[in-house]
């Protein structure tokens, strides 16, 4: 469920017109509503009420400060993949002991950042990682505490690129190796075990995966704990999926009831990572068609946003289902169109031969579930600045990130000195 719906022919966010945003704001741009960051934050969390268990939320998904902060005062921590997650997330409010930085190729000076910040944990995912964080704590006469992510070998069922817990893949340890890095880690004076770690992708449709790598976890914790070791924390990571076209992915209390299942009985505190399934439909992106083009027997819905606003179509072929802003009145025409972005790539591509009422230039559509890797995503592609971001509360609505001048797009780049 989001706040995005229809009142009275026009599509608004909670209480907001989404047509009165774009005249204040100008198009293309991002919209965050912060009574669906709420409720799905709330639902994802209220499913381990009672537990010894933590909320993570994945900032890669949506690291914008708005964002950020509304989660923070519901209570959430941070997972982070670098020094600038880390600073973000202090920024908005998430208390240091609430941040676990996770990421196969932690810098030196990204470790030291996050232990003179005390962070909860590092997860750890290779033998040299681990000995650069010994060096590193050791240098500042520090302890980093850790969980060692472990590859269970899960196929999980979703897109390669988005797959993370096969032993193909460059995350995470085998879990075949494991226990010796373990015993490693136990004997590095700046290392202090506190932990397991797995995550095996991400926009997973199926609870099978899920429970064939918390089975594995569950198994090697045991032989962890034979061995002498105190498993403290048990870090499950995120990837539950959200339904972006058909998808009919599983609940958050089907999830937990998994995880509740396979883990609440070994003493350990469960993190959990969250990310897509708190933001994803929390988010949407606002575009005006700027042209409708006929060729070659195919009509082009020309909008203004494009692949390097909203990548994910682009990058994986993801789907994102795209509305009309104000509902057509009457007996629209319905076609096979491709709705398409400015930018000078045959790829730059929102939909391909999507059935949809054709709009006409001026129109705006709005791209739902946009708000999980979509501005963290973007970039500057054929010099286009970077869009705004605008949450609302209710009535209210702030610009949570102005929209880029061309004044700090091209004040960015320096002529050398010998020209």
């Amino acid at each position: 469920m989001d706040h995005f719906q229809y009142k009275n022919g026009v599509y608004h966010a909670e209480d907001v017109a989404l047509p009165k945003l774009a005249a204040e704001v100008g198009t293309p741009f991002y919209c965050y509503s912060t009574a669906t960051l709420t409720r799905h934050y709330k639902v994802f969390s209220g499913h381990f009420s009672g537990m010894d268990a933590k909320v993570c939320y994945a900032v890669k998904a949506n690291s914008n400060l708005g964002v950020l902060n509304t989660l923070a005062k519901l209570g959430s921590g941070a997972d982070v993949v670098s020094e600038g997650e880390i600073r973000l997330a202090l920024a908005a409010g998430i208390k240091p002991s609430d941040i676990v930085f996770s990421g196969v190729g932690k810098t030196a000076s990204e470790m030291a950042y996050a232990l003179e910040k005390n962070i909860f944990q590092f997860n750890v995912e290779s033998e040299p990682e681990l000995e650069l964080l010994n060096e590193v704590a050791l240098s500042k006469d520090a302890k980093a505490r850790i969980a060692v992510r472990v590859n269970p070998d899960v196929d999980p069922r979703t897109h390669a690129k988005i797959s993370t817990g096969q032993k193909e893949s460059k995350f995470g340890i085998p879990m075949n190796d494991a226990m010796e890095v373990y015993r490693y880690a136990s004997a590095l004076r700046g290392i202090e075990v506190q932990g397991v770690s797995v995550h095996i992708g991400s926009q997973l449709t199926n609870l099978e995966p899920f429970a064939q790598a918390f089975a594995r976890v569950r198994a090697f914790v045991g032989e962890l704990c034979s061995e002498g070791f105190i498993i403290k924390t048990l870090d499950l990571g995120g990837g539950l999926g959200i339904p972006y076209g058909q998808e009919e992915p599983p609940m958050p209390d089907m999830y937990a009831e998994i995880a509740k299942r396979e883990m609440q009985d070994l003493g350990c505190t469960l993190l959990f990572e969250p990310g897509r399934v708190l933001v994803g439909n929390a988010g949407i992106l606002v575009s005006k068609v700027i042209y409708i083009k006929k060729s070659n027997g195919r009509t082009f819905v020309i909008v203004d946003a494009a692949m390097n606003d909203l990548l994910r179509p682009t990058l994986y072929g993801a789907y994102h289902d795209i509305v009309p802003v104000v509902a057509p009145v009457g007996n629209a025409a319905t076609e096979l169109v491709d709705v398409v972005g400015p930018v000078c790539e045959t790829g730059d591509i929102f939909a391909e031969q999507r059935l949809l009422k054709v709009p006409a230039a001026g129109d705006l559509v709005a791209f739902r579930s946009a708000g999980a890797y979509g501005a963290v995503m973007s970039g500057t592609y054929n010099a286009r600045p970077l869009i705004a971001e605008v949450m609302v509360n209710g009535a209210k609505s702030a610009i949570v990130r102005p929209r880029q001048s061309y004044e700090e797009l091209v004040g960015r780049d320096k002529i050398p000195g010998w020209n």
